[in-house]
């Protein structure tokens, strides 16, 4: 069973309980608005079923409220970003701002940010420099939370490890590929466990080798409104694509998590922290002669015209399906299944 909630009530709701819990007032809608925003991209994964999660970090001072970032290396075109463990909602677009406004100056910018939250969905990122005109491109890790096995093995080595690229179309949608180098994401496994869409088949492994979509694997026992503790499976999250998910999820660890200084995913580092390398383009700077917006309009529609494998289906590109289910969900209410409401 699910409950339907409409977004902005759904935003506030989120914001009070943040308010509620010592953040100020703006933090606590910056939380509900890209978690609700989440939500309504269909990426129920890094939506409002993180709430309890969250407030949970809060409470226990993992993660703060209110950070300002500080910035460790400053150059014209590069930043080294400490969040000092504040709410990635806070902390991740002081950041992605300092990469825009360099770019702007240089047509060029490589920032780093370390010690973050949880930074939510990745494509927010992408959308905001999008939406300066910019492309960006992004490898995230989250060290302190290893979840995925490598190509080949059955014990976690790598966090979700996401990946990330934001292209500007002028007067349209952005094109943004966002994915977890992992079969799922993390959070869709949490999604699962609490009566939303299932996992597919083969997206965990067990410590025997065997391929499952049970939940329990990765998180134990738990109720139905409890706490999910990832430490407490026995099991593992399988990177996709064989090979090629496994060796793009390592080198995200090693730029979004060695080089910007969070560190790779380490089982003893405890508290968790994101870590995000980011590279930022000026198209204006590097194609002067605009060759860039008409070539990208004449090959999507090369690429949408091709013949679709299954009768009466569609080609679509990366961020289309997130824009359709922006405006089916703004207009209908964004599905809660009743234990993830339950447990909010």
């Amino acid at each position: 069973m699910t409950v339907t909630i409409k977004a902005k009530p759904l935003e506030a709701f989120v914001a009070d309980i943040f308010a509620s819990a010592g953040c100020s007032t703006e933090e606590g809608g910056r939380i509900g608005r890209y978690l609700v925003s989440a939500n309504l991209s269909g990426h129920d994964s890094h939506g409002v079923v993180r709430v309890p999660r969250y407030a949970t970090q809060k409470k226990n001072g993992t993660v703060l409220p209110d950070v300002t970032v500080d910035i460790v290396v400053d150059t014209p075109v590069i930043a080294v970003v400490d969040g000092k463990y504040g709410f990635g909602q806070t902390v991740t677009p002081q950041a992605v701002r300092i990469g825009i406004d360099k770019c702007r100056k240089n047509g060029l910018a490589a920032v780093t940010l370390r010690n973050a939250g949880h930074v939510g969905r990745v494509g927010d990122w992408a959308e905001m420099a999008a939406e300066a005109g910019l492309v960006s491109i992004h490898f995230v890790n989250a060290s302190g939370s290893v979840l995925v096995a490598p190509y080949g093995g059955v014990e976690r080595r790598f966090s979700t490890a996401p990946y990330c690229v934001g292209v500007p179309r002028p007067g349209q949608d952005p094109l943004v590929l966002d994915f977890a180098t992992s079969i799922v994401a993390e959070g869709k496994v949490l999604v699962a466990s609490q009566g939303g869409k299932k996992v597919p088949d083969g997206a965990l492994v067990g410590p025997d080798g065997k391929p499952s979509s049970d939940p329990h694997l990765l998180y134990g026992e738990y109720t139905p409104t409890g706490p999910r503790d990832h430490s407490k499976g026995t099991g593992a999250i399988q990177a996709f694509g064989d090979h090629k998910g496994s060796g793009l999820a390592f080198m995200c660890e090693l730029l979004g998590g060695s080089l910007s200084g969070n560190g790779a995913t380490d089982p003893k580092r405890g508290r968790f922290a994101n870590g995000m390398l980011s590279f930022y383009v000026d198209p204006k700077v590097l194609d002067p002669a605009g060759f860039f917006p008409q070539d990208i309009a004449k090959y999507v529609d090369f690429v949408k015209s091709s013949k679709p494998a299954a009768s009466g289906a569609e080609i679509l590109l990366p961020g289309e399906p997130e824009a359709r289910m922006r405006t089916k969900r703004l207009a209908e209410g964004v599905p809660l299944p009743d234990d993830t409401w339950a447990a909010i």
